[in-house]
C-alpha cells in the first residue's frame, strides 16, 4: 500500500490532497502514487481523475491514463457537465486517432459532438472543430482542412483557451506548409511553440507542440532552427520536471547528430528512445524514431538492419519511403527502387511537404534506373518548391539533384558548378556524408571534362570521409571508382576468369500473375539466397541483371559447386513450399578485360549467351569449364552456334541432380 504519511512528527496527508500539491509541481511519481492511494480509498471526481490520467501518462501508462479520462468523462456526464465530459470525450478521440485507432477515435468524437448539442459557444466546440480539421486533412481534403483550422483559432481566441489556439495555430501551420506556404505554416508554429517553452501551456500541449515544431524544421531541412528548438525544449522539460518528453526529444536530437555524422551515438539513442517512449502508445514518435533509424543504418551500409527499422516504422503509420527506395537502389535493383518512389508519390499527391522529401531521391533513383526525363521533371519540381523556403540545406539538396541530371543528359560543365556550390552549401549545414556524396559525384563530372587530377583530389576526400563516417557501401563504391579511374589511365587489366550469369525463367508473366507485392517479396528471397550462396562460394557479384546475376570465379570448380548450390536450394524450397522459380545458369570460363570491378571481352559475351540457351532448373556450361572441372559429370554435350562468336562453342548439361 502507498505510503501517505507525513514526514515524522508532522500531520497524517490526505492522499487527495496530496496528490493534487504533487501535479502542481509536477512530482508525477508522487502525484501517482497519492491518486492510486485516493483512488482506493473513494471513488475519485471528475477533475480529480483527469489529474490522476495526466500523472499516469508521464509514468508511460497510457492505457491506464486513458482509462482513467474514461472513466472522467462517465463522471462528468452523471453530474450534467456537458461541456467538460465533451472535451474530455474529444480528447480521447484525438489520442486514439493519434495512435492509429481511428474507429474508436471516430465513436469517441462522436460522444463528444453529442455532448455538445445545444451548448453555446465554448473551448469543447473549438476542439471539436480542430479535430474535424485533422480529420479532413488526412483524407486529403486540404481546403476544407484549412477553413476548419481558421475557424479553431478564432474559437480559441474568443475563448481565450491557451491550449487550443497553441494546438489549433500547429495543426493550421502544419497544414500551409502542406500547401506550399511554408514561411506562414513556420510563423504559426513558432508562434505556438514559443507559449509552449515559455510555461503558458499545460504539459502536455507543451510537448506535443514543441515535438511538432521540431519535426517540421527536419522535414524542411532546416537544422539550424530545429536545434534552437530542441534546446529550448529540453530547458522547458528541466525546468518543469516533464519527464515524459525526454525520449521524443531524444529522437530530435539524435537525429540532428545524424546528419552532423555522429551515427554510433545517434543510433544508441534512437534504439533507447523508441524503446523510452513505448509506453506512451505514441506510433506517430515512434515510426519517425525507427524512420530516423532506418536511415542511419542504411548510410552505415547495414542495409538488413535499415530495412527491419524501415518496416517498424511502416507498421506505425509512416511511409518507409524514400529510404526503403534508397536501400533497394544500394542492392543493386533500380527498377524496384523507381517503382517504390514513384508510387509513394502518387500516394502523396498535392502534399508539397512529402513530395519535397521524396523528389530528390527519385531524381537519383531515375538517372540510375536510365530515366532521365523523369529525373529532369523531378529536379525541375524539387527546384520550384525549394524557392518557397530555401534553406541551406535544401538549396544544396536541389544542386545536387540538378547536377545528377545535367551529368546524365550530358552537360558535365555546368554540373561542376552546381557540385561545388552544393559542397559549400552542405559545409554550412555542417553534413559530412552529403558533402562526401556530392564530392563523388563532382569527381564523376570532373573526369567527364577531363580534369583527372582534380577528379582523383575529389575522390579520394570522398573516399576519406566515408571511412571515417563507417558509410562501408559508399566507401566500398568509391574504392571501386578510384580503381576504375586508374585503370582507365593505365589501361584494363587482363585476367582469367570463370563467368555465371542466372536468370528468372518467365518473370514477367510470373510478376503479373503473383501481383507486385508478392512478387517483391519472392524476388528479394531470391536475391538474399542467391547473394548468401555466391559469397559462400567466393564469388564476386559484378552486377544484378534485374531478374538474375553476373559473377565472376577465380575458377572453375567454385563455379561449378556454387551453381550447384543454387539449384539445390531452389529445389529444396520447391519440395518444402510447393513452389520455387525456375532459374538459368550459364558458365564459360575465359580471359577478359578488368577495369575495378567490371570485366568485359567476347568470354563475358559467350557466358551471357551460354545462359540464354539454358532452359529453366538447368546448367549450361561451355568446354572450357568442364576442362579445368573434368571430373564433374554431365550430359547433352553438343557444339551450339553463339551470336558474334565465329566459331562454335562446345557446351553441356552439368548433372548436379
Amino acid at each position: 500500500m502507498a505510503d501517505t504519511t507525513s514526514p515524522p512528527g508532522g500531520p497524517v496527508a490526505d492522499p487527495l490532497l496530496a496528490g493534487r500539491e504533487a501535479v502542481v509541481r509536477h512530482d508525477w511519481p508522487e502525484a501517482h502514487r497519492q491518486f492510486a492511494a485516493a483512488d482506493a480509498g473513494e471513488a475519485l471526481a471528475g477533475p480529480d481523475l483527469e489529474a490522476y490520467a495526466l500523472a499516469t501518462y508521464f509514468m508511460a501508462e497510457a492505457d491506464a491514463g486513458r482509462d482513467l479520462r474514461e472513466r472522467a468523462f462517465r463522471w462528468y456526464v452523471a453530474h450534467d457537465q456537458r461541456e467538460r465530459a465533451a472535451f474530455v470525450a474529444l480528447d480521447v478521440a484525438r489520442e486514439l486517432g493519434y495512435n492509429g485507432r481511428p474507429a474508436l477515435a471516430v465513436a469517441w468524437m462522436r460522444k463528444g459532438e453529442r455532448e455538445l448539442e445545444g451548448l453555446p459557444e465554448s473551448y469543447a466546440h473549438g476542439f471539436l472543430t480542430l479535430l474535424r480539421s485533422e480529420a479532413a486533412g488526412m483524407s486529403g481534403d486540404l481546403d476544407r482542412a484549412l477553413l476548419l483550422a481558421e475557424e479553431a483559432i478564432a474559437i480559441g481566441d474568443r475563448a481565450r483557451d491557451a491550449d487550443l489556439r497553441a494546438s489549433a495555430r500547429v495543426n493550421l501551420g502544419f497544414l500551409k506548409i502542406s500547401s506550399g506556404q511554408t514561411e506562414a505554416g513556420i510563423a504559426l508554429m513558432e508562434e505556438a511553440s514559443i507559449a509552449a517553452v515559455n510555461e503558458e501551456l499545460s504539459p502536455i500541449v507543451s510537448g506535443i507542440t514543441c515535438c511538432r515544431m521540431i519535426a517540421a524544421c527536419r522535414d524542411l531541412g532546416d537544422y539550424r532552427r530545429a536545434t534552437e528548438w530542441i534546446e529550448a525544449t529540453e530547458s522547458y522539460c528541466r525546468r518543469q520536471a516533464v519527464a515524459g518528453f525526454p525520449g521524443v526529444c531524444r529522437i530530435h536530437r539524435a537525429e540532428v547528430k545524424a546528419v552532423s555524422g555522429a551515427w554510433d551515438a545517434a543510433e544508441q539513442e534512437l534504439v533507447r528512445a523508441t524503446d523510452e517512449i513505448r509506453g506512451y502508445n505514441s506510433m506517430p514518435t515512434q515510426a519517425d524514431g525507427y524512420y530516423a533509424l532506418g536511415e542511419v543504418r542504411r548510410r552505415r551500409g547495414d542495409l538488413a538492419g535499415a530495412e527491419d527499422a524501415l518496416r517498424e516504422a511502416h507498421a506505425r503509420g509512416r511511409s518507409p519511403q524514400p529510404s526503403l527506395a534508397l536501400v533497394r537502389l544500394a542492392e543493386g535493383r533500380p527498377k524496384v527502387a523507381l517503382t517504390a518512389v514513384s508510387t509513394a508519390l502518387e500516394e502523396a499527391g498535392g502534399d508539397r511537404w512529402m513530395r519535397s522529401r521524396l523528389l530528390p531521391a527519385q531524381v537519383e533513383i531515375a538517372v540510375a534506373a536510365g530515366d532521365v526525363a523523369l529525373a529532369r521533371a523531378a529536379a525541375d519540381a524539387f527546384g520550384s518548391m525549394v524557392e518557397e523556403y530555401p534553406v541551406p540545406a535544401l538549396v544544396a539538396e536541389r544542386r545536387v539533384s540538378l547536377a545528377r541530371v545535367l551529368l546524365a543528359e550530358g552537360d558535365a560543365a555546368t554540373a561542376v558548378h552546381e557540385l561545388r556550390s552544393a559542397i559549400r552549401g552542405w559545409r554550412e549545414v555542417g553534413a559530412p556524408y552529403e558533402v562526401a556524396q556530392a564530392r563523388e559525384l563532382l569527381a564523376t563530372a570532373l573526369q567527364v571534362t577531363g580534369d583527372d587530377d582534380g577528379a582523383d583530389l575529389e575522390l579520394r576526400a570522398a573516399l576519406d570521409e566515408f571511412r571515417r563516417l563507417g558509410a562501408a557501401v559508399a566507401a566500398a563504391a568509391a574504392e571501386r571508382e578510384l580503381r576504375v579511374a586508374t585503370e582507365r589511365r593505365s589501361g584494363p587489366a587482363q585476367v582469367r576468369r570463370t563467368f555465371m550469369f542466372t536468370d528468372i525463367v518467365g518473370s514477367t508473366v510470373l510478376a503479373e500473375a503473383l501481383g507486385d507485392t508478392a512478387w517483391e517479396r519472392l524476388l528479394r528471397w531470391h536475391d538474399d539466397m542467391l547473394r548468401a550462396v555466391i559469397a559462400a562460394h567466393a564469388g564476386e557479384v559484378v552486377n544484378s541483371t534485374g531478374d538474375g546475376f553476373f559473377v565472376a570465379f577465380e575458377a572453375s570448380r567454385p563455379a561449378v559447386e556454387c551453381a550447384v548450390a543454387i539449384q539445390q536450394s531452389l529445389r529444396d524450397h520447391r519440395e518444402q513450399t510447393g513452389f520455387a522459380l525456375g532459374v538459368r545458369i550459364g558458365l564459360h570460363a575465359a580471359e577478359a578485360s578488368r577495369r575495378g570491378d567490371d570485366y568485359s571481352g567476347v568470354g563475358v559475351h559467350v557466358a551471357a549467351r551460354v545462359s540464354a540457351l539454358a532452359g529453366g532448373g538447368e546448367i549450361l556450361a561451355t568446354g572450357e569449364v568442364f576442362d579445368e572441372a573434368a571430373d564433374v559429370a554431365r550430359t547433352d554435350e553438343r557444339e551450339v552456334t553463339v551470336k558474334g562468336v565465329s566459331r562454335p562453342v562446345r557446351v553441356a548439361l552439368l548433372d548436379w541432380t
